[in-house]
């Protein structure tokens, strides 16, 4: 069974850093390539970020159910894009070099092929860093993290809950799947997937159950042991800082620092080969 997200023990950098760094610089690394459509900085945030999942040692087989939603989404997100505003490029680029003449405002021209490109580079430098933060952290130390940075201790042991729930919720599923189709129910790539769509659907009301079930007894458990009455509370998997996470802090700053200079000498946000 493929784990969507979850938290991958190994021995690499990446693993030592602390939770709080690794938050710090995924938001950092994420304004730095949300604010800018320099295409040769964000081709350069795409390497980078590939160069940290190698050095994580994470493979790809490890991620490849999210790879592939990932993969999904990026391909939609442009095919409606061009449905909804084929000719956006022309208008952010102010020239149009008709590469294919279509019906209509559909022709294909080289500055909407460029602004595609930002799209999926725009995507490609962020989606890695998310996976490289989910994989390489433990959700104690998440929590401990969000925690050290201001958000309310209930907040973040809510949010490690949650992610811990995750591969529980998938190993749940796997076993009701397994348990479905020992009593007939077709779920295999034989099966059209319309009818397999139907028969997953079958799974939901036992998963939801089980799921509420688990809820209510994580719950129980966490007032019997007076979880939320004080203001404060101590961690175990709390990291502190070392110069390594100070040193990748600075740098993801600068980067945030780079993108704005970049945005401020290109006189807007967006790379313009066309002029």
């Amino acid at each position: 069974m493929t784990n969507l997200f979850n938290y991958i023990d190994r021995s690499s950098p990446i693993h030592r850093l602390s939770g709080a760094s690794k938050l710090v610089c995924l938001l950092l690394w994420s304004v730095a390539a949300m604010t800018s459509f320099y295409t040769p900085l964000l081709i350069a945030l795409t390497v980078a970020a590939l160069i940290l999942f190698r050095c994580a040692k994470l493979r790809v087989r490890d991620v490849s159910v999210t790879v592939g939603l990932m993969i999904a989404y990026i391909l939609l997100n442009n095919v409606l894009i061009f449905l909804f505003s084929p000719q956006h490029g022309v208008e952010l680029y102010g020239s149009r070099t008709v590469l294919v003449p279509l019906p209509g405002r559909y022709s294909i021209t080289a500055e909407q092929l460029f602004y595609h490109l930002n799209v999926i580079l725009k995507n490609a430098c962020t989606i890695p860093p998310v996976l490289l933060f989910v994989c390489t952290t433990n959700p104690s130390e998440f929590a401990a993290s969000l925690n050290r940075i201001g958000v309310s201790y209930r907040i973040s042991y809510s949010v490690a809950l949650a992610l811990r729930y995750i591969p529980d919720i998938q190993r749940e599923f796997h076993d009701i799947s397994l348990a479905q189709q020992a009593r007939g129910v077709e779920m295999s790539k034989k099966a059209s997937l319309i009818h397999r769509l139907k028969s997953a659907s079958r799974i939901l009301i036992p998963l939801v159950l089980s799921s509420m079930e688990r809820i209510e007894t994580i719950s129980n458990a966490m007032e019997l042991r007076g979880f939320g009455k004080g203001k404060k509370r101590s961690w175990y998997a709390g990291r502190p800082f070392t110069a390594a996470d100070y040193i990748s802090m600075i740098m993801c700053a600068l980067l945030v620092l780079l993108s704005l200079a970049l945005t401020a000498i290109n006189g807007g946000r967006y790379f313009n080969p066309f002029r």
